[in-house]
């Protein structure tokens, strides 16, 4: 009788260890990142509508910035940027900030929230390729098959009938996407050397500041279609600084510190399956059935490379 109550106790200990509050916040937390983030396509499509794109992302980035900054100097006061570091924290702006949201919200502008939010799957997929390019890594055979069926997932996301028609909007703002993407995957190995040395917070903040710095003079040749814009547009560019930009990496990042990276991972490859829904239910836009299979192809792209990441994991182990 003991020994059963015993392991009743143990169970009940384990279940509680499992459901602890700290785990489930860190869960909330990420349900909370891959909504916010995969709402933030229909956010971009709603504010360049009214908002030059360039423009909105400086307006965005400018907010961002300020709300980083103040929160970077309460938190930690004392952390510097070394001066032999300025290149590689500007060069991370630029792709990570200035150049990936040019791209971001002008493919948003031309194609749409449903479509944009399929291409951002591919991202794990570039990178692997740049990896192996620039830093020499390894491609497995497992690797090798997951960019392969990547490559047609993106292929049939990106073109939406299996052809490539060049005269298309959407195409142009499709391959939009996939140069944000690029960028995006150059930008995580700029930072590659300097997340060893500084926290996530001082990385974003600075990165996000330089970024911003930089969309300045881009914006400038938008000038002539400066005008007054609605709350709603306002509306949608507070929402994506203070809640995709600012509160989206916080979050994340409390997440990241308590949850498994493969756990953490699962969650942001359903930001996809957000934004194609609320682009359906926001903006009523349509996604024909070849793009979401092209969809899903890019998602057991990324199963296949995760679940080899974490079959080396636990042989380490």
């Amino acid at each position: 009788m003991k020994r059963v109550l015993d392991k009743e106790m143990q169970e009940s200990s384990g279940l509680t260890s499992f459901l602890s509050k700290e785990q489930l916040h860190a869960n909330l937390a990420m349900v909370a990142v891959i909504i916010f983030w995969g709402i933030s396509y229909v956010s971009i499509k709603v504010a360049v509508n009214e908002i030059p794109p360039i423009t909105m992302g400086l307006i965005r980035f400018a907010i961002a910035s300020l709300t980083l900054g103040i929160i970077l100097r309460r938190v930690e006061p004392q952390t510097r940027l070394a001066k032999s570091d300025m290149p590689k924290m500007l060069l991370g702006g630029i792709f990570g900030i200035t150049i990936y949201f040019i791209f971001e919200n002008i493919g948003v502008q031309l194609s749409t929230a449903t479509n944009a939010s399929l291409i951002v799957s591919v991202v794990p997929i570039i990178t692997i390729i740049l990896d192996a390019l620039f830093f020499q890594s390894r491609i497995s055979f497992m690797k090798l098959s997951g960019v392969t069926i990547a490559v047609l997932g993106s292929y049939l996301a990106v073109t939406g009938n299996g052809k490539v028609e060049l005269n298309s909007t959407h195409f142009h703002g499709n391959i939009l996407m996939i140069c944000a993407m690029l960028s995006w995957a150059l930008f995580t190995l700029v930072n590659k050397s300097l997340q060893q040395k500084y926290s996530g917070l001082f990385l974003t903040t600075y990165q996000t500041i330089f970024g911003t710095l930089c969309f300045i003079p881009f914006s400038l040749f938008e000038y002539k279609d400066w005008k007054l814009f609605s709350l709603t547009a306002l509306g949608n560019i507070l929402f994506l600084a203070f809640f995709c930009s600012v509160g989206g990496y916080l979050l994340y990042t409390y997440a990241l510190k308590r949850l498994d990276v493969a756990l953490t991972t699962i969650y942001l490859n359903l930001i996809p399956v957000v934004g194609v829904l609320s682009g359906y239910l926001i903006l009523k836009e349509s996604v024909l059935p070849i793009q979401l299979i092209g969809g899903l192809i890019t998602l057991l792209a990324i199963v296949i490379v995760n679940f080899e990441l974490i079959t080396q994991r636990h042989r380490r182990q």
